[in-house]
């Protein structure tokens, strides 16, 4: 199963988009949708990074193809992920929430989620989704937004 385009318009509007090469915070340099350029870099320690040039090849604006592109390759990870951790028929709708969720929390977070077990039981899972607003020991607006617009997805 892949992700719709509703999915992908969703995490595009929560991760944010970015067509020139940045550093992150974790001081790696980024492209796109929270792609990681030179996933080596981030062997190095954290005072290192800032050392790490960026390529020539890769210090211009990328196209919106290339980034949708580099999105696609991304998710499939996640899409693979979701696929083996819940071997249950799943809506394109649930497909679609937990890939994003998945995509901003890690599949080890979703492996271990009450979120998993209920749907594996067949329980109601949807609300599960909320419990996951918290960053840096606080509520997040933003990821408030996001889980509920995850979880309105995992409804459709």
């Amino acid at each position: 199963m892949k992700v719709s385009d509703k999915c992908l318009s969703i995490i595009r509007h929560h991760e944010g988009v970015r067509y020139r090469p940045y550093r992150c915070p974790a001081k790696l340099w980024t492209i796109g949708i929270g792609h990681v350029l030179y996933p080596i870099q981030g062997n190095l320690p954290l005072d290192k990074r800032q050392d790490f040039q960026l390529q020539t090849q890769d210090d211009r604006t990328f196209s919106r193809e290339e980034v949708d592109g580099i999105l696609r390759r991304d998710l499939a990870r996640f899409e693979f992920g979701i696929g083996k951790l819940f071997p249950v028929q799943l809506t394109q709708g649930q497909f679609d929430g937990l890939v994003s969720f998945s995509f901003n929390c890690g599949l080890g977070t979703v492996q271990r989620s009450t979120l998993r077990q209920k749907l594996l039981r067949g329980e109601p899972a949807e609300d599960e989704f909320l419990k996951y607003t918290i960053g840096g020991g606080k509520i997040l607006p933003g990821l408030v937004k996001r889980r509920k617009d995850e979880r309105a997805l995992f409804l459709e």
